[in-house]
């Protein structure tokens, strides 16, 4: 369960380390971010070899897609899903991904939810 001010950790190479989640849009009543909902977010830290080559810079605002969670997730075969880390892909105003590959595994759920640019730059699914 993702909310405001909640830390971050980016998992694609677009050169930001960790973020903060400033909104969750969606209605002035919804305050939780599950996985597969995109999220408001400032950048807090960049990555120290990406300083000069990342395409976000520090402060920036943009917008982030929830890929894992430390909050279990349950399948309908009644499987669970837990993650050790809160991880988001960053993403433009168009809803592509800003960098060019996602690290770590990416959960099968996303795949209902046409998140298909996602899914082929991901190194594993769960």
């Amino acid at each position: 369960m993702i909310q405001q001010q909640t830390i971050l950790k980016v998992t694609d190479n677009s050169g930001a380390k960790t973020v903060r989640c400033i909104k969750v849009p969606g209605g002035f009543k919804k305050k939780i971010a599950k996985l597969g909902d995109i999220v408001i977010v400032s950048i807090q830290k960049l990555r120290n070899k990406a300083k000069r080559t990342s395409k976000v810079k520090k402060k920036e605002v943009c917008k982030a897609l929830i890929v894992r969670t430390k909050a279990t997730h349950i399948k309908k075969t009644g499987l669970a899903l837990k993650f050790n880390e809160n991880a988001v892909v960053l993403i433009n105003k168009q809803g592509n991904p800003i960098g060019t590959r996602i690290i770590g595994p990416i959960p099968k759920a996303l795949q209902k939810k046409a998140f298909q640019k996602f899914i082929s730059l991901a190194s594993g699914l769960v």
